[in-house]
C-alpha cells in the first residue's frame, strides 16, 4: 500500500504562514539612514534608540490621512485603513514615542461633511492611531478639514477645533511638554488674506511673542543683565533669537524660494496613473478655484516673514505637499514638510520620527517605507 503524503493541508498551513509574516513585515517601519553630508545609506529596520543620559522628548509626526469617515470603501476599510492602523500600532510599540503631532488633513473632504459624518471621521481617527489616543496628541487643522479660502467659515472651523485637543476657536494652539514649547497655527487663514480668522491667527501670533519676550525678559533679569537693556521696544523684541522659539506646526509650508533643495520631486510625478487624474479631481473639495489640485501651496511671503520676526521658532514642520521636504530658510531656520500617511495619497505613506534633547540638539528619522518601491530617509539634524 502506498501512503500519500498529506501536502495539501501543508500547504494551506505554509500559505497561512507565509501571509502572516508578510503581514508583520509590511506594518514594520524600516529605514535608510541619510546623513547630512553623506548619502550612503544602509537600511535597517527601527528599533528603539540606544539609552542617553540626556532629557529626551521623542514625537512621530503624520500628515494627510484622508480618511472618509461611513463613506469608506471596502477595499480602504480592510486592506489601506487596517495595515495603516497596524504601521501604527507596529511604529508605536518600536519607537516608544512619547507624544503625536498630526499636520492635517486628518479628513479627505471635512469641509463638506455634515456633523454626523464629521463624527465617523473622529471615530475611523481613534481607531487607526489605536495605541496613541493614550498619549499626548495635537492636530493641526489641514484645508481637507476646514475647506479652501471660498469656503473658510469661522463657525464651522470652531466646531471642528472643539473635536480636537488643545486648539482655541481659531484653529491654533500652544502647549508645552517636556520643556520643549510648541505653537500651532491655522495655516489655511494665513493663505486666504483677510477674513476674521487670519486676524484671531495674528491675535494668537502676537500673544506667543508677548509671552517669549517676558520669558526671556526674566531669564536676562535673572542673570543681572535686565538693566542693560535698553527700554526701546525695539530692543526688547530681539531677546528672543532666531532658533530659540517654539517649534512651529503648520500644515502649509512657509514661502520659500524655488525647490529649496527637498529630497524629492513633486508628488504628482510619483504617484500612479489613476492616483495623477485624481489629485486634479480633489480642486473642488479643496475650495480653490481656477488652478488644479495646488500641492504647491505655501504660506504668503509676507506672512511667512512675519512668522520668522515674531516667533523666531527653533523648527518648523508643515505637511500638505504629501512628499518630505528638508529645506532650510535664509535666516538659518529649518522646515521639515512631512510626507503623507496614507496609500491614497502616495505609493510609499510616510512619516517623520523626531527628538528633541534637553541640550538643544534635534534629530529627525524621515520618511519610513511601507509599501512600494520608494525607500525611508533617515535625516540626522543637531545643533539647531
Amino acid at each position: 500500500m502506498v501512503l500519500l503524503f498529506p501536502w495539501k493541508p501543508l500547504l494551506s498551513l505554509l500559505l497561512f504562514l507565509s501571509l502572516f509574516f508578510y503581514e508583520h513585515w509590511i506594518s514594520i517601519p524600516s529605514c535608510n539612514i541619510v546623513p547630512n553630508t553623506d548619502l550612503n545609506q544602509q537600511e535597517h529596520d527601527v528599533v528603539e534608540e540606544e539609552n542617553d543620559n540626556d532629557e529626551v522628548l521623542k514625537v512621530m509626526l503624520v500628515a494627510n490621512l484622508l480618511l472618509l469617515g461611513s463613506d469608506t470603501s471596502f477595499f480602504n476599510l480592510y486592506f489601506r485603513d487596517y495595515y495603516m492602523s497596524k504601521v501604527f500600532k507596529k511604529s508605536f510599540y518600536s519607537l516608544k514615542p512619547d507624544m503625536l503631532l498630526v499636520m492635517g488633513d486628518v479628513s479627505a473632504r471635512g469641509s463638506t461633511l455634515t456633523r454626523g459624518k464629521w463624527v465617523s471621521v473622529l471615530h475611523q481617527f481613534h481607531g487607526m492611531i489605536g495605541p496613541f489616543i493614550e498619549l499626548p496628541f495635537h492636530v493641526v487643522l489641514g484645508d481637507m478639514d476646514v475647506g479652501g479660502c471660498s469656503g473658510l467659515d469661522s463657525n464651522s472651523v470652531y466646531w471642528i477645533a472643539r473635536s480636537f485637543p488643545g486648539l482655541d476657536s481659531s484653529g491654533c494652539g500652544a502647549f508645552d511638554i517636556d520643556n520643549v514649547s510648541f505653537v500651532s497655527l491655522n495655516a489655511v487663514a494665513l493663505l486666504c488674506g483677510n477674513n476674521k480668522l487670519r486676524f484671531s491667527v495674528e491675535k494668537a501670533v502676537e500673544m506667543e511673542r508677548i509671552g517669549s519676550w517676558m520669558d526671556s525678559e526674566k531669564e536676562m533679569s535673572d542673570y543681572g543683565e535686565f538693566t542693560k537693556m535698553s527700554d526701546s521696544f525695539g530692543r526688547r523684541k530681539d531677546l528672543v533669537t532666531s532658533g530659540l522659539g517654539p517649534v512651529l506646526l503648520l500644515h502649509f509650508p512657509l514661502h520659500r524660494a524655488g525647490n529649496g533643495g527637498c529630497k524629492e520631486g513633486n508628488i504628482v510625478r510619483k504617484a500612479p496613473m489613476p492616483l495623477r487624474q485624481g489629485l486634479n479631481a480633489l480642486e473642488s473639495s479643496r475650495g480653490y478655484t481656477g488652478a488644479p489640485y495646488e500641492l504647491w501651496n505655501t504660506i504668503p511671503p509676507n506672512a511667512t516673514q512675519y512668522i520668522f520676526q515674531a516667533l523666531k521658532p527653533r523648527i518648523v514642520f508643515s505637511a500638505h505637499a504629501h512628499e518630505f521636504c528638508d529645506h532650510t530658510h535664509s535666516d538659518g531656520t529649518r522646515e521639515i514638510t512631512v510626507p503623507a500617511m496614507t496609500w491614497k495619497a502616495r505609493d510609499d505613506p510616510g512619516f517623520v520620527f523626531a527628538t528633541f534633547r534637553s541640550g538643544g540638539n534635534t534629530r529627525f528619522y524621515c520618511r519610513t517605507k511601507l509599501v512600494g518601491t520608494k525607500s525611508r530617509n533617515n535625516v540626522d539634524i543637531e545643533d539647531l
